[in-house]
């Protein structure tokens, strides 16, 4: 992939779709009498309406319910809207919460959540897509006036500042473009041919909110962005980066009835929910790389780690998915997401350094085991061999007994300050002591 050739800073697509998800803070549940619904944007083709039934059943179970949640615990709402700006048309916007678990086994933030704009565009796409990004040369954010996502919450909730764990540097975007038939750059020359090099550069120009003059692209770079594109057929493919992710068409667009009614459906509800799956992920293996940051911050060391390891075994068991479903196109979505933030490694890096904070807890409890029974030894033994001497003898005097108790005490104390003894002590405490370099 070379950053020569044509760029799609003045195309405008056969037909373009644009999805806009930020994270943001809830104030409080969407109200229906707002105007807002539970569970996703009901997209509708024909007679299929894409709600949440529908696309339950394109996923896991597990996955479902954190994309859609349950009747009696909804986590997904959309609001039908319809609002002009720029040659952007905004038609819907959806709330998905997204609260994360800490240590103590409650949420930090149960307000977080993620807003998700669908836009349908009718300018050139690339230089709405570079704004978004705030590309040095772009022109003004498109996401601003009426299309504020602040104003569109309306009060619902509010876009989450850059500061926090979640801090996102820009919104993530997900665009959808198909090309005309004089868009030669993008098209497949027949359905058993080679795309032309053109093809990758448009996708990665839609993908990274990029003109070549922004971020050049070197040719060694070619396999790394191949982990990350998905061929979904002959007729489109997907690529998703760290920013932002496309789709584009290789064949000419027919207009209404033509398959990609089909393919921008998916794009913009199983496809776009296999990403926002990630995004979860990716924002809960963040929130634990937090949580072990901080073990060593307070002196309950056994009782932080063992709510961390609940933690990691409840994002594991709800969360942790690299198979959503049958259909191929959505598990190499995902996949691809994880690839760019590099989810699995930092998923692996997680189990390894929890797991050795939990042999370290085992070690001081075995150290403090230890140490009891030690306490007790050097307690017991003289006590125990005083009191068998005087009942050897027969001796049943209180003066002597309270004399060999008081001999019992000595000999304990004197054996706490020998080095075994301190060593009992350090570990009773759950500490270390140093050798003792005396000889």
């Amino acid at each position: 992939m070379t950053d020569t050739g044509p760029t799609l800073e003045t195309v405008t697509g056969a037909r373009q779709t644009l999805t806009v998800v930020l994270p943001v803070r809830l104030h409080r549940t969407p109200d229906p009498r707002a105007g807002w619904a539970q569970g996703p944007y009901p997209f509708t083709q024909g007679a299929r309406r894409t709600d949440t039934a529908t696309r339950s059943g394109y996923f896991a179970p597990a996955s479902a319910r954190v994309l859609y949640g349950t009747p009696d615990r909804p986590c997904r709402w959309h609001r039908v809207l319809a609002v002009t700006h720029d040659g952007l048309h905004l038609i819907g916007l959806e709330i998905l919460r997204t609260a994360t678990a800490t240590a103590t086994a409650t949420a930090r933030d149960p307000r977080h959540a993620l807003a998700v704009l669908h836009f349908t565009v009718d300018v050139p796409l690339l230089p709405v897509l570079r704004a978004i990004g705030h590309r040095p040369t772009a022109g003004p954010d498109p996401l601003s006036g009426p299309l504020d996502p602040d104003t569109l919450l309306d009060a619902v909730a509010e876009v989450r500042d850059r500061t926090g764990t979640f801090a996102l540097a820009r919104p993530y975007t997900v665009a959808f473009l198909t090309p005309g038939a004089h868009h030669t750059p993008a098209l497949r020359p027949d359905p058993e041919a080679m795309l032309p090099p053109t093809a990758d550069r448009w996708l990665w120009q839609l993908a990274s909110r990029s003109a070549p003059g922004d971020f050049p692209v070197v040719p060694e770079s070619a396999p790394h962005h191949e982990a990350s594109t998905v061929r979904i057929s002959a007729d489109w493919s997907a690529l998703v980066l760290r920013h932002g992710a496309a789709f584009l068409g290789h064949r000419a667009d027919g207009g209404d009835g033509d398959f990609y009614d089909f393919g921008a459906l998916h794009a913009r509800t199983v496809y776009l929910d296999a990403l926002l799956l990630g995004s979860l992920q990716r924002d809960h293996i963040d929130e634990l790389t937090e949580e072990l940051s901080e073990v060593f911050d307070s002196e309950r060391l056994t009782r932080r780690v063992t709510a961390l390891e609940k933690n990691i075994a409840r994002f594991r068991s709800t969360y942790w998915r690299q198979h959503l479903t049958a259909h191929g196109p959505a598990n190499g979505l995902l996949r691809a997401f994880q690839h760019q933030h590099r989810l699995p490694e930092r998923v692996a890096e997680i189990l390894a350094e929890a797991a050795d904070y939990s042999r370290l807890v085992q070690t001081l409890e075995s150290q403090q085991i230890s140490g009891a029974l030690g306490v007790l030894t050097i307690l017991g033994l003289p006590l125990g061999t005083a009191l068998s001497v005087l009942q050897v003898l027969g001796d049943e005097s209180v003066p002597h007994l309270l004399v060999a108790l008081g001999l019992s005490v000595a000999a304990t104390a004197a054996a706490l300050t020998t080095r075994y003894g301190r060593l009992v002590l350090s570990s009773l405490r759950g500490g270390t002591t140093a050798p003792d370099r005396r000889r």
